[in-house]
């Protein structure tokens, strides 16, 4: 769940950084920008964290 959220977040910070550079047309601006590439990083973290939890819960 983590993982696809961050995916989709992650999507959204790429689309703007390519319409920004091909059409000129970014929809987010520098702060927005900056947390929206933040929130990715903070949901696949947690992701990543949970899926070792889990991994260690398992005895594995």
């Amino acid at each position: 769940m983590f993982l696809a959220a961050s995916a989709i977040v992650f999507a959204v910070y790429f689309a703007n950084v390519a319409l920004g550079a091909f059409a000129g047309r970014a929809f987010l601006g520098d702060v927005g920008e900056m947390l929206v590439l933040f929130a990715a990083s903070i949901l696949f973290v947690v992701a990543i964290l949970k899926k070792e939890a889990d991994r260690e819960e398992n005895g594995g």
